[in-house]
This record gives structure tokens, sequence and C-alpha cells, in this order.
């Protein structure tokens, strides 16, 4: 047994010493090949985080630069890049040779309050004894844009009272005779759905009567500065023509009247249309405004009454 015992240690001692006269051996190479792989992974692994790197820098820059090309404005889905009109006293920009009026004007109170809340208001309506009592709006790089949303920028199947984007709704006030800011033009065009309950502009239908016209003639209009009242001159029926049609009135495409012949072929097309005689007349100089809405007489149907400034 000691011998085997002997035996058997010299025996593992041997193939100990054997192994380890191989590993000497075999070390040198191995050592470089583990060296020469340990450097290739080193490289690759530098090669792909500098890739990583450049790509992650490019996109962080292209992203950058997206995002400074969208609108700040845009906080929700229902106010797509839309930008706010300013009301506010232009500053720098001037074309030279052309007299830019200073704004002196101060906003009433009770339209600054208005103005406060939403800044897209532009003024208020309202007719006695009617329903017609809003505000109105305008949203010059988007007219529509109060179709169907209320006055907060909600949807709402009732819409704003709006005023068209060619309408100039002016900013002085005529007992300083506009030198306190800009006039008005000729015709401010209010549009505003014809709704079956008789709100917004659901009322205008009982303009047809003559009697019901009669008595409720006068139509109160508030710029932010400023109170004007007009008074009905016609009522009439038309509708929204194609644009190649050009032998037609086209009611809603008059804005400023700069010579008497322009503020003729308005005048003269919406007395003749006009549903009955209302007994006021106008002239080249007057102002007017124009409530538009739907009617159902034809495809694409207008019911207009025009009121004539008076206040």
């Amino acid at each position: 047994m000691g011998k085997q015992s002997i035996d058997s240690i010299r025996g593992r001692r041997q193939f100990l010493e054997n192994y380890r006269v191989e590993l000497t051996e075999w070390a040198p190479p191995v050592s470089v090949a583990f060296l020469v792989v340990l450097i290739f992974l080193t490289a690759m692994l530098q090669y792909r985080m500098g890739y990583m790197g450049s790509s992650y820098v490019a996109t962080r820059d292209n992203l950058t630069e997206a995002l400074q090309n969208i609108s700040p404005t845009v906080e929700d889905d229902i106010n797509p890049d839309k930008e706010k009109p300013s009301h506010s006293k232009s500053s720098g920009g001037e074309t030279p040779g052309i007299v830019v009026p200073v704004q002196t004007a101060e906003m009433s109170p009770k339209m600054e309050e208005v103005y406060t809340i939403n800044e897209d208001s532009v003024g208020w309506l309202k007719i006695d004894g009617t329903v017609i009592d809003y505000p109105i709006m305008q949203t010059p790089t988007d007219e529509q844009y109060y179709l169907n949303r209320d006055f907060n920028g909600k949807y709402s199947a009732y819409g704003c009272i709006f005023a068209d984007t060619d309408s100039t709704i002016g900013t002085g006030t005529l007992a300083e005779d506009y030198t306190d800011g800009t006039s008005p033009g000729t015709n401010i065009l209010l549009h505003g759905h014809n709704m079956k309950n008789g709100t917004m502009f659901g009322s205008l239908d009982k303009y047809k009567d003559k009697a019901y016209g009669q008595s409720h003639s006068i139509i109160k209009f508030s710029s932010l500065y400023e109170d004007r009242e007009y008074k009905v001159c016609a009522v009439f029926l038309s509708q929204i023509f194609k644009k190649n049609q050009t032998d037609v009135f086209k009611y809603y495409k008059f804005y400023n009247a700069d010579t008497e012949e322009e503020f003729n072929n308005f005048y003269t097309n919406i007395k003749q249309m006009s549903l009955y005689d209302t007994g006021v007349d106008a002239s080249f100089g007057d102002e007017f405004i124009t409530l538009s809405t739907c009617a159902y007489h034809v495809d694409n149907g207008r019911l207009v009454v025009v009121g004539k400034r008076i206040k």
C-alpha cells in the first residue's frame, strides 16, 4: 500500500510536471493570440462607440433643428400652428414713404376684459330684442377657425360669430377722426351659423318680415375701442358662387370702396335685391356692417342683413 501510495503520488506529480512543461511551451503563443484578440475587440468596441456617438450627435442636432421649426404656440390639438393676431402698436419695419398711424386709442374697459380672456376677439355684436349678443372673433391666419369652436377654442357645433379675414375692424375712434389708430373698412363682413334653435345668426330669418326688420333695425357693434351703431338698409337672399362666375354680384367680396364706382356697385345691388324697402339710404363715404348666414333656397344659399353706420 505504501509503495502504491508513493507510486501514485509520484505518478500524479509526474503528470503535473509534464502538464506544467506543456503549459510553459504553449504559454507564449497563447498569450500572443489572446492579446491579439483583446486588441481586436477593444478596437471594435471603440469604433462602435464612436459610431454610436456620432449618430447620437447627428440625431440630437436634427431633433434640435426640427424643434426650432415648430411653432411655440402649439399647445393642444385644438389650436394647430395658429398665431394669435396682434392688436398692439407695430414697432419698426415701416415701409419708407408710408405713414403708419400712431396707436394712441385705448381699449374700452368692457372690451379690454373680453380681449384679456381671448386675444382673438375684435368686438361685440348686439341687437336689442334678439338673442344676438355675442363676441366677434377674427383670425387672419385661419378665417374659419371659430366656425366650429366656442369662445374658449373648444369644439362647438354653434361656433362663434366671426369677421371675415379681409374685413378691417379699425383700432381708432371716430371721435378722433381715427388719427388715434386705424379706421374701419367700408364694410365689415360677419359670418355665423343659422342654428335651428335660433341662436347665433338663427334669428336673422325673421328679418325677411318687414315689420320685424323695422322693429329690430338697430345693430350695435363695439370694436375694442369704440361703440358703433348701424341701421338695417337691406335684407336679401343670395348664394356663394363659383370662382369662375364673374357675371354675378358677390356681396361677400366687398370690403373697401376706394372709388365711388365701387361703392355704388355694392350699394345698388343690395338695394335692388332687398326683400323690401327699408327707407334707409346711403352714399359714398358711408360704412356698412354685413351679417351673413346660411339659407336653403338654393345650394350654398345665404341670407344677408346689411346695416349702414349711423353712429
